[in-house]
């Protein structure tokens, strides 16, 4: 496999000190029950380890399911704004922004999903990058004033 390619989390060990620490479907992973969200829970049969599928992951310790997020952020792609997420779905506006700044972090991995199980464009997933990269910044927009007291001439 080129070493520049993404692999999915729960092909390969997580554990620094397992001796199959980093190697790619080496047989080692199994499948280890589900938590209470559902996601999956894996372990490696070389060190004893568990870990979820999502770890490494923008979803990893999140509250919220994959689906749920990806929802979220292809509404702000399609330009809905961030209260009407919240009116919509019922998920707070900080929460929301909360995921897209991991996002941005994702690009590659969020634009793939996104593109795959939406109807979007790359126009539109731009426009959403554009948004998030200026959010929050402030504009200092510099005036000079011309001071002159009441009633004396200017020269």
């Amino acid at each position: 496999m080129n070493s520049s390619e993404l692999v999915p989390a729960g092909s390969f060990c997580w554990n620094e000190d397992c001796p199959d620490y980093g190697k790619i479907d080496g047989g080692n992973i199994v499948k280890y029950g589900r938590t209470g969200k559902g996601t999956q829970r894996l372990k490696c049969k070389t060190c004893g380890k568990t870990f979820v599928e999502n770890k490494g992951t923008i979803f990893y310790g999140l509250h919220h399911s994959q689906d749920e997020i990806l929802e979220c952020l292809a509404m702000l792609a399609e330009r809905n704004s961030l209260a009407s997420i919240h009116r919509i779905k019922g998920i707070k506006e900080e929460t929301v922004m909360s995921w897209l700044r991991k996002a941005a972090n994702h690009v590659k991995e969020i634009e793939a999903l996104l593109l795959a199980k939406y109807d979007l464009t790359r126009v539109q997933l731009d426009a959403m990058w554009t948004y998030v990269g200026h959010k929050g910044e402030k504009v200092v927009i510099q005036k000079t004033q011309t001071e002159a007291a009441s009633g004396v001439e200017r020269r």
